[in-house]
């Protein structure tokens, strides 16, 4: 596949990375803009059927981009295009996304085999460190919401898109490797505080107000299996602790997070009555699509 263009955003601030192939030009920032602004950046630059974003951290697969683009032109109601992510030739990172009753969002067949995500299907959304998105859908709904900087950014541009009545397809063949986390590092202070204070900015603007009310009780759960873990010596908050953080930290990120989505409400708020005020779909459609793509809260804490 040759028709395509390649848009390199070096958010490192320096100026000094340099980048050249065929097809491919580059956007300099003089900071670190984020992930969702730094693709924005290369969306507006471009006029392009179809935005495939990828992370610096991932390593695609020759055919990656062509399996993409021929799953979208055979799925015109599809606005997203979910990648078969790997963290090794035997270890999946995920295979589209699923969520939790908090909001929390969370690779479908993490740690897997990925021989059992080797069926394309629906998904609820895809992982924004490899995926497709139809530009008519991105110029509808509105593009990644710069505010996140980092994390979820892909899980509120998901939803949006769901609430405006795009589905989402994952596509077995198209394939990438992902180096994890590398940009901020695995269960690091500014991971830990981006993730809450995102899952926070997200319910605000997305979930049915049946679910929202309920997301604070879902929340206390979620802690609850996190401390759990932690005895136990698994999932993100052992992590934290292993990287030499003291584990009583991440209960003053959780506070940290709720400030910040305290004082960015009124904003959120009206984001809120923008999307509800173009929904395609009923919130009892929602529901019953969140549902289908849910993932216990006791699960989150363990990864």
């Amino acid at each position: 596949m040759t028709d395509f263009e390649v848009v390199v955003v070096d958010n490192s601030g320096t100026g000094r990375a340099r980048f050249s192939g065929p097809h491919t030009r580059a956007i300099r920032n003089t900071r670190n803009a984020g992930y969702g602004a730094a693709v924005n950046q290369a969306f507006r630059s471009s006029t392009a059927k179809y935005l495939a974003a990828l992370n610096d951290d991932v390593v695609a697969d020759a055919t990656w981009l062509e399996a993409l683009v021929n799953c979208a032109d055979a799925n015109p109601g599809a606005g997203m295009f979910a990648s078969q992510v790997r963290l090794s030739a035997d270890r999946l990172d995920s295979a589209g996304m699923l969520i939790a009753a908090d909001g929390s969002s969370k690779q479908r067949g993490h740690g897997e085999d990925p021989g059992r995500f080797g069926e394309a299907t629906e998904v609820l959304f895809p992982s924004g460190s490899a995926a497709l998105y139809r530009r008519e859908m991105l110029e509808q709904t509105g593009l990644f919401d710069e505010s996140f900087f980092l994390y979820c950014e892909d899980t509120d541009l998901g939803l949006r898109a769901r609430w405006a009545g795009w589905g989402c397809m994952y596509v077995p063949s198209a394939v990438v490797e992902h180096r994890y986390s590398q940009s901020a590092g695995a269960a690091s202070v500014t991971k830990a505080y981006y993730v809450e204070r995102n899952r926070l900015y997200t319910v605000v603007k997305n979930f049915p107000m049946r679910l929202l009310l309920l997301t604070p009780f879902a929340a206390l759960l979620r802690y609850f299996w996190h401390l759990i873990s932690l005895v136990e010596g698994r999932g993100k908050a052992a992590e934290f602790q292993q990287g030499g953080r003291p584990a009583a930290w991440l209960p003053w990120l959780v506070l940290r997070a709720l400030a910040a989505t305290a004082w960015r409400l009124p904003r959120l708020l009206r984001e809120r009555r923008q999307i509800m005020a173009t929904r395609r779909i009923r919130p009892q459609e929602f529901r019953k699509l969140l549902a289908a793509h849910s993932i216990p809260l006791r699960r989150v804490a363990s990864l």
